[in-house]
């Protein structure tokens, strides 16, 4: 738990900051009388369970009362979170928008660039982050439990990795809905009611996440198991590699990451 320390997040009604809000709060890391939220109304909106917490339209007297403060603003409005806070700890999860950038926006040299999901909400993000390695044990300990407190996390080495994780795992379910979607395509297109095609892809997809996230194996193993078996599995899956499924996987994760470093504009 963060004790004293109060936390803000400065968008923290939009989709992502409240997620992450949500689990600060039901994961009991930050406290409600220690969270502050600005948005644009300054109002309460999807937190009426917990009255405890400061609601601001100001940005900058968030800024003031908070010790760490999570950016969380759509990179378009990446303007709009010019504070001044230095010596603060600074948290971003703004697609695209770099150290440099948020120092220069927020005063602070202490500054953490890291990419969340709204999965966080349900605590089952993967927040991966970066930061100079001039930040301190104590913040570098304060980042890790409040991005933890959401799913699983861990500290990487550069930002350009913290690009690529934007565009794998920031999205949810993003690229996991396309295949769960081309699967329901082929089921309705051999007779399967649609809902029924629609409720099987979503098992599908919640099991295989729970059965590799509770073992040991890599994903690369479950597929050699598959195709060694030489069932029906391997059959579609040696396909696959036929049709370099794989390398067009590859593109399409491509085009997302040079996304990512173009939607927050120039620095």
């Amino acid at each position: 738990m963060t004790g004293d320390i109060k936390v803000g997040i400065i968008g923290g009604t939009g989709q992502l900051g409240s997620a992450i809000a949500t689990g600060w709060l039901e994961s009991g890391v930050v406290k409600p009388d220690r969270l502050w939220i600005s948005n644009r109304s300054g109002t309460a909106a999807g937190f009426d369970d917990w009255p405890e917490i400061t609601f601001t339209a100001n940005n900058q007297l968030l800024a003031d009362a908070c010790d760490v403060i999570l950016l969380s603003v759509p990179p378009a409005l990446v303007d709009t979170v010019r504070i001044s806070a230095p010596g603060k700890l600074i948290l971003s999860v703004m697609a695209g928008v770099s150290r440099d950038r948020l120092k220069a926006f927020t005063g602070s040299d202490n500054v953490v660039r890291a990419m969340s999901s709204p999965a966080a909400g349900k605590r089952l993000a993967y927040s991966p982050w970066c930061a100079a390695s001039s930040l301190t044990h104590e913040d570098r300990n304060i980042v890790q439990m409040l991005l933890s407190a959401c799913g699983q996390s861990d500290e990487v080495q550069d930002e350009r990795q913290i690009e690529v994780f934007t565009a794998i795992t920031g999205p949810v379910p993003g690229f996991a809905a396309f295949f769960a979607d081309c699967i329901v395509d082929y089921a309705c297109k051999n007779g399967v009611e649609r809902t029924i095609a629609e409720r099987a892809a979503k098992q599908l997809i919640l099991s295989a996440g729970q059965i590799m996230a509770g073992d040991a194996r890599s994903p690369a193993e479950h597929v050699q198991e598959m195709v060694d078996y030489a069932g029906t599995t391997a059959a579609g899956l040696i396909k696959l590699k036929e049709q370099g499924v794989s390398e067009l996987i590859s593109q399409g994760l491509e085009a997302a990451t040079e996304r990512v470093r173009t939607i927050a504009g120039p620095d």
